[in-house]
């Protein structure tokens, strides 16, 4: 980007002019923090950044994803231990020392090599003495069919996880949009009464002029200035209002910015449903695999379970000897063939958990259905309700320009005048309450048609 020299000539003068000049300088300064500030206080944020910041901050989410972690290694360990050998490293030291009276003469043999007449154990049971010290191994066969339920129950658990992540973020939306709506609201509200107030300084102006010209009373002026007031309250009030809702939306998101910020306006519309599965519906269907996985695992304990196992050392009674090194290689076979009917009940167990859960499933299609109806027929009354409104107002705007007029003639009273300002007022707040609460039923309609 190129400067003319006049250009560059008036910029010369300014610097220099400004550098010079204490107090334009500091003047000049001050309003670049005071503007500064202001686009830093009055920043606008959207919907959007406010749930975006919910789901950051939300333990619940960042549980369920680290649930999906711990999952996965559990799976690991499991694995481990079903097809993965132990090797353990034993020893072990017994010493059973006797009092031997043969030959009539007591002696004390701390490692026996055999008396008939003695004071101690009985060397029947402890040999004298126990000298252990070797290698063992441990490996589990035939579980083949367990590790793959094992699989199959983590992939299960992963996508409940995944989808009770989506049903909280869901929720999350649904809070912070009912929340936003009531900081737009008082926001709103606030705005109109300004913009009220602002209407009735210019008319008091003009009230002025006819006041000193003896057209209206003292009184009539007073009355107006009254009104003026009220409104001017009225906005404070619901400016204080927006400033709660917006602090209690920040603590909804976990946002600790205590400043006073805009935020931008929405307007929902209703949504049509995906064509993939509803995660409302996707959980019920999720547990009954998982109630189905249960109950294969428990089966599992209904089939043979093979270990081998080998050890290698010194296995030594009496005196431990380097002769008594050696090995030993067996297995170990366990087979349950009866233990009361237990795999019967528990597989009648699973089928009550099954009917639960689908009745559950039911129930809440159900509701379902009545919610969405009950939003959609509200909606529809609320949509008539604002194009009556809107009709009114726009009567109520002709009225007023014809008020005006007249008062500018002094050929109203100010009492007429006023109680017009009110029905205007009431029947704008009207207008604005019922197009709030049409958005907070979309979104609640949109919450139940995910």
């Amino acid at each position: 980007m190129k400067f003319s020299d006049e250009e560059i000539t008036g910029y010369k003068f300014w610097f220099l002019f400004l550098t010079r000049n204490n107090k334009m300088k500091n003047l000049f300064l001050s309003l670049i923090v005071i503007i500064g500030f202001n686009q830093n206080t009055y920043a606008q944020n959207s919907l959007q950044h406010y749930i975006k910041i919910a789901e950051q901050n939300s333990p619940l989410i960042n549980k369920s994803k680290n649930d999906n972690k711990i999952l996965s290694l559990d799976l690991k360990q499991i694995r481990s231990i079903l097809s993965k050998p132990t090797i353990n490293l034993e020893a072990n030291v017994l010493f059973a020392p006797i009092i031997s009276q043969d030959n009539k003469h007591d002696k004390l043999q701390l490692i026996s090599e055999g008396a008939n007449s003695y004071n101690g154990y009985d060397l029947s049971y402890s040999d004298g003495g126990q000298y252990q010290s070797f290698v063992s191994i441990n490996q589990p066969l035939l579980n083949g069919s367990l590790s793959k339920l094992h699989k199959q129950k983590t992939d299960i658990s992963t996508r409940l996880n995944d989808n009770t992540i989506k049903l909280t973020q869901h929720e999350l939306e649904q809070l912070v949009r009912h929340q936003y709506i009531l900081c737009l609201k008082a926001e709103k509200q606030a705005k109109l009464s300004n913009t009220l107030f602002l209407g009735l300084q210019k008319q008091l102006r003009i009230m002025n002029k006819l006041v000193e010209n003896a057209i209206y009373k003292q009184t009539d002026l007073m009355l107006m200035q009254i009104e003026i007031r009220n409104y001017e309250i009225q906005y404070q009030q619901y400016r204080t209002e927006y400033r709660n809702s917006l602090s209690d939306l920040n603590l909804l998101c976990g946002i600790r910015d205590t400043s006073t910020v805009k935020i931008q306006d929405v307007h929902f519309e209703l949504q049509t449903k995906a064509d993939e599965q509803s995660p409302f519906l996707k959980k019920y269907e999720l547990d009954s695999l998982r109630i189905q996985t249960d109950q294969m695992l428990f089966n599992q304990k209904y089939k043979p379970h093979l270990n081998v196992f080998a050890n290698a050392g010194m296995n030594a009674v009496y005196q431990p000897s380097l002769k008594r090194f050696g090995m030993a290689v067996g297995a170990n076979l366990s087979w349950n063939i009866f233990d009361g009917n237990q795999k019967k009940i528990e597989h009648s167990k699973s089928v009550i958990k099954l009917q639960i859960l689908d009745f559950e499933k039911q129930n809440f299609i159900n509701r379902n259905q009545i919610y969405k109806n009950k939003f959609l027929t509200q909606i529809q009354l609320i949509e008539n309700s604002i194009k009556i409104t809107k009709d009114q107002l726009e009567e109520y705007q002709k009225l007023m320009k014809v008020y005006s007029f007249e008062l500018s003639q002094a050929q109203i009273s100010i009492m007429d005048f006023k109680n017009l300002i009110r029905d205007i007022s009431a029947k704008k707040q009207e207008s604005l309450l019922l197009e709030m609460q049409k958005q907070a039923l979309i979104s609640s309609y949109n919450y139940w048609n995910f």
